[in-house]
């Protein structure tokens, strides 16, 4: 009876060191606020290129001007070498490319480098399922081609795959 305790207790013992340590290997590390951030926009791979295919959608000052950006693109990469983006048909509202990075600490905001209107702005970012919604204002500046720009714009992206 001793030896049947004993024997129970030791397998227990056994079951609860092997299943412990089982958990503990198979943990992923957890990630940070900003990692989290920016795998919304580049993705798992680390690289996503969103579109105003399937729905996607522009305003500008609550008004549809999509036509004005058919076949717009943007694709946001992160990688060892940085944050850096890429677009097309853009309008003259992005560079071509550039680098982004976030601008403060809630991480739902980024800055795209160049000098194009939309570039050095805070732009809010929100993703829903397969949709990034970007959220920015071009001031009014002096010069008249950048003025026609001006306004406040809503992009509604989908992914391409």
């Amino acid at each position: 009876m001793i030896m049947r305790t004993l024997v129970s207790s030791y397998l227990i013992f056994i079951l609860f060191v092997f299943t412990a340590c089982t958990s503990s290997e198979t943990e992923e590390p957890k990630k940070t606020a900003e990692e989290i951030a920016t795998a919304l926009l580049t993705g798992a791979s680390g690289s996503q290129t969103w579109s105003l295919e399937n729905g996607g959608s522009v305003s500008k000052d609550g008004s549809t001007v999509t036509a004005d950006f058919s076949g717009f693109e943007i694709r946001f990469i992160a990688n060892n070498a940085g944050k850096t983006y890429t677009s097309i048909n853009s309008n003259l509202l992005f560079d071509t490319n550039g680098n982004w990075a976030f601008s403060g600490a809630n991480f739902d905001k980024i800055i795209l480098s160049g000098i194009q209107p939309a570039s050095n702005k805070e732009i809010s970012f929100t993703k829903n399922q397969e949709k990034l919604r970007l959220e920015f204002v071009v001031p009014a500046p002096q010069n008249a081609r950048v003025n026609a720009l001006a306004g406040f714009y809503v992009f509604d992206l989908t992914i391409i795959n």
